[in-house]
C-alpha cells in the first residue's frame, strides 16, 4: 500500500487556457513537473483525474486527450518523473455529442475517476490527497474519502512540498493543514 496524490490537470499541472487538447499549446504551471517528481521521489502514486467536457462539446476527441497525456508523460520522463495513471471524464449533461450527454459518476464533483484508481492500485487512502483548483475537485476527493487542497495557482512545487513533508514526517510539524 502506497499513498497517492491525485492531481487535477487544467489549472494545476498545465495553465487552464480553456479546452486544452493540443500539446503545442500547453504551458506547464510553474513548478508542475518538479512537483510530480517530488511526489514520485516521496514514494507516492501520481494520478491525474480530469474532466474533459471539450470532448462532449465536440471541440476535440478522446484520442486527442490521450495524445496530450502521452506528450505530458514524455515531458515528465525527461526530468525523471512520471504519472502512474491518467483518468478523464468525457461526459457533460449538456453535451453536443449525444453519446457523451449523460449524468455519470466519473465527472467531478462525483468521485468515479478517483474510485476507479483506488480499485486498480494498492492505495493507502489515509495518507493520500487531491490537489485541485476548483471546488468540484475538492468535493470529488471528499466523496472518495481523501483529503484535498485548493491550489492557489502559483508554484505547484512550492505548494506540494510542505504537504509531502508533513505526511512523510508528521512528527516534524504541529500545524494541521486539512
Amino acid at each position: 500500500m502506497r499513498p497517492a496524490v491525485f492531481f487535477d490537470r487544467d489549472g494545476v499541472l498545465n495553465e487552464d487556457d480553456g479546452y486544452a487538447s493540443d500539446p503545442n499549446k500547453i504551458r506547464w504551471v510553474e513548478g508542475a513537473q518538479q512537483a510530480v517528481k517530488a511526489v514520485n521521489d516521496a514514494g507516492y502514486f501520481a494520478f491525474v483525474v480530469t474532466n474533459q467536457s471539450g470532448i462532449a462539446r465536440g471541440l476535440y476527441e478522446e484520442r486527442h486527450v490521450r495524445r496530450l497525456h502521452e506528450w505530458m508523460s514524455h515531458q515528465l520522463a525527461m526530468i525523471g518523473a512520471h504519472i502512474d495513471a491518467f483518468e478523464f471524464c468525457p461526459h457533460h449533461p449538456d453535451a453536443e455529442i449525444a453519446r457523451y450527454r449523460v449524468l455519470c459518476s466519473c465527472r467531478k464533483p462525483q468521485p468515479g475517476m478517483i474510485n476507479a484508481l483506488l480499485a486498480q492500485y494498492p492505495v493507502n487512502i489515509r495518507d493520500s490527497f487531491m490537489i485541485g483548483d476548483k471546488q468540484s475537485d475538492l468535493d470529488a476527493a471528499k466523496a472518495a474519502g481523501i483529503k484535498a487542497y485548493l491550489f492557489d495557482g502559483a508554484n505547484l512545487q512550492s505548494f506540494i512540498t510542505p504537504l509531502l513533508a508533513q505526511r512523510c514526517h508528521p512528527h516534524l510539524t504541529t500545524k494541521k493543514s486539512d
